[in-house]
């Protein structure tokens, strides 16, 4: 049973939430000095007043959003809140929205391997589950945390606009991986970054590095490492980017799969839910996450397959895609690349087409981890 916690959502401040709670205040009236029929209707107004505040306490939230509870999770609900609150009027005022808090698996095992755990969804299975069981009206998810399947009766129909891809290299002793000194230790709970890493610069030593942001940063502050890496996305979005020593290129290091995009889920039969959730919709983040799942898809990725990809517009409108799996210890990785038009039908069969080629070039036995 996932551990569920619930916040009204409060209009004032981003990262605060609260009920909302009508107080009326009423004039202090003097037994002495009053008539008795003035003081019958003043008690008959305190009475209707109590009603309309039970009334007010007692309010359904016209919107259940699911979330993790770590920062950045609810850092992203909170941009969802947002998105909703200035789209429909509704929404916008005090309690419309709740957020409630579920604890996943991923949550809950700190002290090992995402791959080591096994199964997919670590992070999203809890969430989806109160969300088929009417617990929450629609489920905000990294994208990157989401299983290339969803379950039966649940639609993921909105991304929100995709933040900066790209990794960020946190380190107090060097300004880049490659002024690491040989041996040093890299904090990361990412195959997908240890593969990468150790491709580059197999005299680093890379360890797995679990928790949130704050929780990397204070071990990385401790000298459990001596230096680790995160999405800048999540940064942006938490207001940390002061912590970042330098911004790796995607040429360096290849984003994973739907890396800095925010997805949104939601009941197929809600036609309410589905309505808000269209306006909140980025088309073009949606197109280039679909590319990318459809090539993760492809290659049937497991937490134990370190696999990167990215799509994106250029500048004449076509869609680029470069898509990358490895093995564990970076002692092989296999890349490849493909160009077409930024359609959706075109750029699923683009990254369908860039995972058999990969499969193909592996050969047997490369995902058998």
């Amino acid at each position: 049973m996932a551990n569920v916690f619930t916040m009204r959502s409060a209009i004032q401040h981003p990262l605060l939430s609260s009920s909302a709670n009508f107080r009326p205040s009423y004039p202090t009236l003097s037994l002495r000095s009053q008539p008795a029929r003035p003081r019958r209707r003043n008690a008959a107004a305190i009475r209707n007043a109590l009603v309309i505040e039970q009334e007010v306490d007692a309010k359904v939230s016209l919107v259940r959003i699911g979330t993790r509870g770590s920062p950045l999770a609810l850092a992203q609900a909170f941009e969802t809140r947002d998105k909703l609150m200035a789209t429909h009027s509704e929404l916008a005022e005090e309690g419309a929205i709740e957020i409630i808090i579920i604890k996943t698996t991923g949550d809950k095992i700190l002290d090992q391997p995402l791959a080591d755990i096994g199964g997919k969804g670590l992070f999203t299975k809890e969430i989806d589950e109160a969300l088929l069981e009417g617990k929450i009206d629609i489920a905000v998810h990294s994208m990157k945390d989401v299983p290339t399947y969803l379950p039966d009766g649940m639609i993921l129909p909105c991304n929100l606009p995709r933040e900066d891809v790209r990794d960020a290299f946190i380190s107090l002793t060097a300004k880049s991986l490659a002024e690491l000194q040989p041996g040093s230790v890299v904090g990361s709970a990412s195959l997908r970054r240890q593969s990468q890493i150790l491709y580059r610069y197999p005299n680093l030593k890379v360890v797995n590095f679990r928790g949130n942001v704050q929780t990397r940063l204070r071990k990385l502050d401790e000298g459990e490492v001596q230096a680790t890496l995160l999405a800048l996305a999540g940064l942006k979005r938490l207001n940390m980017t002061e912590n970042v020593t330098a911004i790796l290129s995607i040429e360096e290091m290849l984003p994973a799969i739907a890396q800095g995009a925010i997805g949104i889920a939601c009941r197929s039969n809600d036609d309410k839910m589905v309505n808000y959730l269209a306006h909140l919709n980025h088309e073009e983040t949606r197109l280039a996450v679909a590319c990318e799942r459809a090539f993760l898809e492809t290659l049937d990725g497991s937490c134990r397959t370190p696999i990167a990809g990215y799509a994106h517009r250029d500048e004449d409108g076509i869609c680029l895609f470069r898509g990358l799996v490895a093995s564990p210890d970076g002692t092989r990785v296999l890349e490849t690349s493909r160009k077409g038009p930024y359609a959706l039908d075109d750029m699923v069969a683009m990254g369908e087409d860039a995972g058999k080629e990969l499969i193909s070039k592996a050969g047997s036995g490369f995902f058998d981890w």
